[in-house]
């Protein structure tokens, strides 16, 4: 694998995040889409709470998506 295909940030999680929770990564942003106006770690917690997501995985999502709308 090149330096260049190597994801990196955020998404660098998306793939053990889909084969530890079973659903895509789109599942989990529609779903923090419904949490629109929330802060960052509001999210991270309401994923945390609400879906059994541990921290690493739902900071990642927040952050993906949050850094996609700007």
């Amino acid at each position: 694998m090149t330096e260049e295909s190597q994801v990196k940030g955020p998404a660098s999680y998306f793939p053990s995040i889909e084969k530890k929770y079973g659903h895509p990564i789109s599942h989990w942003l529609d779903l923090l889409g419904t949490q629109s106006g929330k802060k960052h770690m509001e999210m991270v917690a309401w994923l945390k709470a609400e879906h059994g997501l541990g921290h690493g995985h739902a900071n990642a999502l927040v952050a993906y998506l949050l850094a996609s709308a700007k």
